[in-house]
């Protein structure tokens, strides 16, 4: 009607009394929409208190049966019947999550033994199902009261007609664990040696986000009894596969945050830019206390300045922060009103280049430091070259050095390196791609200037 009444259209009935080009067809209408709306409603009703009133009772009320049960070959009784090598599945899940105490550690070692999810066979011949198990379908699986011996109706439950795969006090300790998990705070763990009583912290969580929008969510892993913390694209977290997600070191990354807002903090001070529309004396008042602020931040870390934080952005070129004007007077001891905008923004040249697993981090302004890894591998291939000049045998330098014969000879072909890169290795002017893992493993030309050239080392 609604549709016909935008054409300008009547709706006429040959064979009733039913003619919205009149007023009494109009009442008619809106009477008849009326009942239907009512009737509409009462059947809904009386629906959802059938299903109320046969879950009550421990009826299955249809849908897709969950992993562990079928539907009962009878379609008259609603009920679920155990599928053996279904529930031996969830009793495996429920055994995993309590031994490691972790969703993802969970749905590892369910990929590990090849535990796959229920697969559905439907009437028109698609299917579903039957891939790995996600955090999500574990958490699910493992707060799911049918494997009890329940039927979960809205928040109730009740005692259901079908078998439990779950008994009671395997259930309640994973319960109990499932929610001490969740009441503890993201980011304040213990750390393992630490000697602080505050143990693990996260002083950037829910601060950045990713060029794609992903917030960084604070993470860890025990590598040698050690507990390493990272800042991980949220994505990476729940398991998708994506090269563009961030694995950024955690005390890198926030020392990285900390040296920018100090820069920025400092450039600014200099320029006396901190307050505006004050006084002299205010306004040397506040560089002081700026620059004060920045020193603290070099030695102490981000953790001091990150409620000031409102938001921030990590891309591949540059770091984005932006800062609360509130939170940021109350750091710094000022007027929130009389603070500059321009302190509000920072963006500042953001780098990132790997040596193996580790990623290292290059914010600000770039310092002239040396990379020890390179400055140590030159100088080695220059003093084994020396030896084999010398008549020493690669076999004798590999043993006296204490390396395999492999390593030096990876590592010899340095001493031939255009003079140009060596002095840029010495200087730490190098490209900030250029690492020692980059340089023995490509094949480099002869000639220098080609050297040069494919190492990225322009005029």
């Amino acid at each position: 009607m609604d549709r016909l009444e935008a054409a300008s259209c009547s709706f006429v009935s040959v064979t009733q009394a039913f003619n919205t080009s009149s007023s009494m067809g109009r009442l008619t209408l809106n009477v008849l929409l009326s009942f239907a709306q009512f009737e509409r409603e009462v059947t809904a009703e009386r629906i959802r208190d059938k299903i109320a009133a046969s879950k009550k009772k421990g009826l299955w009320m249809g849908g897709l049966a969950p992993l562990g049960y079928d539907a009962h070959p009878d379609p008259n009784r609603r009920e679920l019947v155990v599928n053996d090598a279904e529930a031996e599945t969830v009793r495996r899940l429920f055994g995993f999550y309590l031994e490691h105490g972790c969703l993802n550690a969970t749905a590892e070692a369910a990929r590990k033994v090849s535990l796959r999810s229920k697969r559905q066979v439907f009437a028109s011949g698609r299917q579903q199902g039957g891939a790995v198990f996600s955090r999500g379908q574990i958490y699910r699986i493992l707060t799911n009261p049918v494997y009890r011996g329940l039927i979960r109706h809205k928040d109730k439950v009740w005692p259901g007609s079908h078998t439990a795969i779950i008994g009671d006090e395997l259930w309640d300790r994973v319960q109990a664990r499932l929610q001490s998990a969740s009441a503890r705070r993201r980011g304040a763990r213990n750390l393992i040696g630490s000697k602080a009583s505050v143990g693990f912290s996260a002083p950037l969580i829910g601060k950045f986000r990713d060029e794609t929008g992903d917030p960084l969510t604070p993470t860890h892993t025990k590598r040698h009894n050690r507990r390493l913390r990272y800042y991980v694209s949220n994505r990476l977290v729940t398991g998708t596969s994506d090269p563009s997600g961030w694995r950024l070191p955690g005390p890198a990354f926030e020392q990285a945050v900390a040296s920018a807002i100090a820069d920025h903090l400092e450039e600014l001070a200099g320029r006396h830019a901190i307050l505006r529309d004050v006084s002299a004396k205010e306004s040397i008042g506040a560089t002081s206390k700026a620059q004060n602020l920045a020193a603290s931040l070099r030695e102490s870390g981000v953790s001091i300045i990150s409620a000031a934080i409102a938001s921030g952005e990590v891309s591949s070129r540059a770091l984005r922060i932006r800062f609360d004007q509130s939170s940021l007077a109350h750091v710094l001891g000022l007027a929130s009103g009389d603070i500059d905008l321009a302190v509000l923004d920072l963006e500042s040249p953001f780098t990132c280049r790997r040596r193996g697993v580790e990623m290292k981090i290059v914010a600000g302004e770039r310092q002239l430091t040396p990379d020890p890894v390179l400055l140590r591998a030159l100088r080695n291939a220059h003093r084994w070259a020396a030896m084999l000049k010398g008549g020493a045998a690669l076999r004798t330098i590999a043993h006296r050095e204490g390396f395999s014969e492999s390593y030096v000879t990876r590592i010899l072909p340095l001493a031939t390196l255009s003079p140009r890169i060596q002095e840029a290795i010495v200087a730490g002017t190098q490209p900030l791609e250029l690492t020692l893992e980059t340089l023995v493993r490509t094949r480099l030309p002869l000639d220098w200037a080609s050297q040069e050239k494919r190492v990225g080392l322009t005029s």
